[in-house]
């Protein structure tokens, strides 16, 4: 039977980008950071460590930390929340249940003060990590929403989407904290709203997919008598099995969790280096990344545009090599808020461009009936998560004690993953998924 496809679901599966992307702006990119960390650093003994089961721990270093630690839960079960997504009848409903607990623990650390950081970290595991899983869930119906000819601008719309939401709700939080006096609120004040208000608005915009978006009959059902739970930890030990069948998509996966690993350092931890390394005042933070939003979401939409003309694969390789010369930069040449801001524009412009590129290649290597238990291993590095950077960026100051040195550090996760991705062959990785070629490569 030949699916059919709506623009009305295709444009309420954006809102779903729309709302999430409050809480990876707000609180992952710009506010939880330097606010956790003063958390840590009013609860540091003499020597600058805050203390978790008698480990020592830089409280600079809580942070990235936190942000690691969150992402190795998502590797551990977040394939086995694909799977179930997969064999599921009920896969709008599995998101929206996810995206509420998202919504409600980020809208608890409105109470987060004094010394609570541990508390902090706690919220933000479980933010995180529902975050996490309601976007495997919302990346699986990339192809039951949109033909193959559709994808890459179906998916930068949802990118672009993304960034404007996220950069609209900042831009009200910028307001108020930049006004925080007028209103009567401290600054701590006017950051702990910011961020509950990430949580509401993930919250409501969430109801406009829920209410839009189709339940398909899954294309594999649980054998009689085996619970669909049994069936899908079955099915996902049969996919890692049967990945090296797919020797490209494997290679695509391997590139892409390595660079957008460091894709997604990058965004959570500039706002540190600017307010530790920098000493920038947390307006000029915040305009940088609301100027970052929209920045990116031209991008996101002018990319789509440049890889009709020189191909996807080479679009996100271009994309990457300015990453690199990003972090020479930053190294080199970012000492003020000047150049902190033309560094952010410089990354703004390829950020939402790779990413939006690399979710829509994704979709052409995937076997057909395992959406979402295939995008529950590409989420490992998705949209404000990561793991391998920030414990390689946290160990890193830790040794050093140098922001810069930690920054600098991750233009090897960039390297080697343009290396990698520069021996995927897309048309190739398509057919043996048993897909049709994408129309560029």
């Amino acid at each position: 039977m030949t699916p059919t496809y709506s623009e009305r679901e295709q444009r309420a599966w954006y809102f779903y980008d729309w709302a999430n992307s409050a809480f990876s702006t707000t609180v992952v990119s710009v506010l939880l950071g330097p606010y956790l960390t003063a958390l840590a650093k009013a609860a540091a003994d003499a020597e600058g460590n805050v203390h978790l089961a008698g480990i020592p721990i830089a409280a600079e270093s809580v942070w990235p930390y936190a942000v690691s630690t969150s992402v190795l839960t998502q590797v551990l079960a977040l394939p086995i929340f694909g799977a179930l997504a997969d064999y599921g009848r009920r896969k709008r409903e599995m998101m929206g249940a996810l995206a509420y607990i998202g919504a409600a623990a980020t809208m608890a650390m409105f109470f987060l003060d004094g010394a609570r950081w541990m508390l902090g970290c706690a919220l933000f595991l479980i933010a995180n990590f529902t975050f996490g899983a309601s976007i495997v869930v919302y990346n699986s119906f990339l192809p039951e929403i949109a033909p193959p000819e559709q994808r890459d601008a179906v998916s930068s719309k949802g990118w672009g989407m993304g960034y404007l939401g996220g950069g609209l709700l900042l831009a009200a939080n910028l307001f108020l904290f930049s006004n925080a006096e007028r209103f009567g609120l401290t600054e701590a004040m006017a950051v702990r709203i910011s961020i509950a208000s990430a949580g509401v608005w993930w919250a409501l915009f969430t109801l406009i997919p829920l209410a839009r978006l189709r339940n398909r009959n899954p294309q594999k059902a649980a054998p009689e008598g085996v619970s669909p739970i049994a069936a899908a930890l079955g099915q996902l030990k049969h996919t890692f099995s049967q990945l090296p069948k797919y020797p490209q998509t494997m290679w695509f996966l391997v590139a892409y969790l390595i660079y957008n690993d460091a894709i997604q350092t990058v965004i959570t931890m500039a706002v540190q280096f600017g307010s530790q390394e920098l000493k920038l005042a947390v307006s000029d933070l915040t305009a940088a990344v609301l100027m970052v939003q929209f920045v990116a979401f031209g991008g996101a939409l002018g990319f789509n545009k440049v890889a009709g003309y020189i191909g996807n694969k080479m679009s996100v390789m271009a994309a990457l090599g300015v990453w690199c010369l990003g972090l020479v930069y930053i190294y080199f040449g970012v000492y003020n808020r000047t150049q902190f801001f033309i560094a952010s524009a410089l990354i703004a412009i390829v950020l939402g461009g790779s990413q939006a590129l690399s979710r829509s290649m994704y979709s052409f290597m995937i076997p057909k009936g395992q959406e979402a238990e295939y995008f529950s291993v590409y989420e490992i590095s998705d949209k404000g998560t990561s793991w391998l950077g920030p414990l390689f960026f946290g160990l890193a100051f830790q040794w050093t004690r140098s922001l810069r040195v930690a920054i600098l550090s991750l233009i090897l996760f960039f390297a080697i993953g343009l290396f990698l991705l520069s021996r995927v062959d897309m048309r190739r990785a398509a057919l043996e998924a048993g897909n049709e070629p994408p129309p560029r490569d």
